[in-house]
């Protein structure tokens, strides 16, 4: 792939600032958003987005915005993908729906095809299709239940599945996912996570992932016993958690213990899965082997689609109505997904996660010899994040991202707030930004820094 590679119809790849951000077309539309949009839908940025493409979101007043954050990691085969856009244009002109309960279609085979392909082991799978990374989740948890015939779920702290009833209980942060919002589900439980960075620091040594796991399988083991554990669900990469990339030999001691124990191992890859680590899984970082994967964002280039993928004997012990949804498969997205795993398979996009990853660890590192509150820089591939922190503290500095992610913004580059802690800033841009770009959006944040920090 050239590096300076656009996506979307001739989209100018270049930065512009034609008014305050948000402009007044774009603040015309945030008041006539406030007497129609209910207030608990927020946004990050409130510049309107009229086209997009590349590494560029062009708002309603003509500010070109290099954009760092996919949509939360959902555009990663770059936004108005060609592929994507012509599989579903194609799609659109034959039919919108059908409902696969009803009538079924070719599309949803082939995606179904091609995600238990793609996903980790070369066992014999099956996969069900649906509309959101939360509906993934519920949908893993209730295959797991029925084939265990056992009923706890062990999630982890720091955790992100979603926004069901279900997956608020299965998510570790309360505001504002889940405040006010209970009672909730039942019969899950919380396990200490890896977290490296605070790990060590806590500890005054270095925290091995095996030393981690045998952390938290003791408490599974106290608190619950092993033998009424449906399923262990876990990110391979935390994403709304802080991008926390766990101690290597965390991921596949808990594997082995799920193995050992009957229990179903679930990979949450709805944020990190599809190229952006480098890899098409984060699983295969650490040749994870999951019985079931969970993927939605990157999968079909912008349009809801969500899936859960896994070994055939633990998919089939559902039987016939126990799955689906009546957009579930929906035939455009299906049809987009086809087109965006052609980008995937072709285009060079695991290999230019890595160099978009190489670039930002660079640029990194020469912020983090600047500005010790930078505590520790993290990820994998096109997915990486800094955590920002008192100085010479480990203490949470979460007025610090806010303060460089709005210098960011009024200066045209959109990056995203994240972790528990609310004190870090990710970077996901999508894998068709050039590296002029990519270098510029770091420019600005360099002078985010001085500028919050003096």
């Amino acid at each position: 792939m050239a590096h300076g590679a656009v996506g979307g119809p001739g989209l100018p790849q270049e930065r512009t600032i034609n008014t305050a951000i948000p402009g007044p077309r774009s603040q015309e539309l945030e008041a006539r958003r406030r007497k129609a949009v209910a207030p608990g839908v927020g946004s990050s940025m409130p510049a309107y987005v009229v086209a997009a493409g590349g590494g560029i979101l062009e708002d309603a007043d003509g500010n070109r915005i290099i954009d760092l954050g996919s949509g939360i990691a959902v555009t990663t085969v770059g936004n108005s993908n060609e592929r994507v856009v012509a599989r579903a244009q194609e799609q659109l002109a034959a039919f919108t729906h059908t409902c696969f309960m009803v009538n079924p279609y070719e599309s949803y085979v082939e995606v179904a095809e091609a995600l238990n392909r793609l996903t980790p082991g070369d066992h014999e799978k099956r996969t069900v299709l649906l509309n959101s990374g939360a509906e993934a989740v519920e949908n893993a948890v209730k295959i797991a239940r029925v084939h265990t015939k056992r009923n706890a779920v062990v999630v982890f702290d720091h955790a992100y599945h979603g926004r069901t009833n279900l997956t608020m209980a299965m998510t570790s942060k309360a505001a504002p996912y889940k405040k006010g919002f209970g009672p909730f589900a039942g019969e899950v439980y919380r396990a200490p996570m890896s977290y490296p960075y605070r790990d060590d620091a806590a500890a005054g040594t270095k925290v091995s992932g095996e030393d981690a796991a045998a952390r938290a399988i003791s408490m599974i083991d106290k608190q619950i016993g092993a033998d009424d554990v449906a399923a262990i669900v876990i990110e391979p990469i935390q994403g709304e958690g802080g991008f926390i990339v766990p101690a290597e030999g965390f991921l596949p001691a808990l594997a082995d213990y799920a193995k050992a124990n009957g229990i179903v191992f679930v990979a949450d890859e709805v944020q990190a899965g599809f190229a952006r680590t480098g890899a098409m899984f984060a699983s295969e970082h650490e040749g994870i082997v999951p019985d079931l994967v969970t993927t939605a964002k990157g999968l079909a280039g912008g349009l809801p689609l969500a899936a859960v993928t896994g070994r055939a004997e633990i998919m089939d012990s559902v039987g016939a109505g126990g799955l689906g949804g009546t957009y579930g498969g929906n035939p455009t997205a299906v049809a987009a997904a086809l087109g965006a795993i052609e980008a995937y398979e072709n285009d060079g996009l695991l290999e230019r996660a890595v160099e978009i990853g190489e670039i930002i660890v660079r640029r990194v590192e020469a912020l983090q010899a600047k500005h010790p509150e930078i505590g520790h820089a993290r990820g994998r591939g096109a997915m990486q994040a800094i955590e920002l922190v008192q100085r010479d503290s480990i203490d949470p500095n979460p007025e610090l991202a806010k303060a460089v992610a709005d210098h960011a913004a009024a200066n045209a580059v959109l990056v995203l707030v994240t972790g528990t802690f609310g004190n870090v800033l990710r970077f996901l841009p999508p894998l068709t930004i050039s590296d002029a770009l990519l270098e510029e959006a770091f420019d600005v944040l360099e002078k985010g820094f001085a500028q919050a920090l003096g």
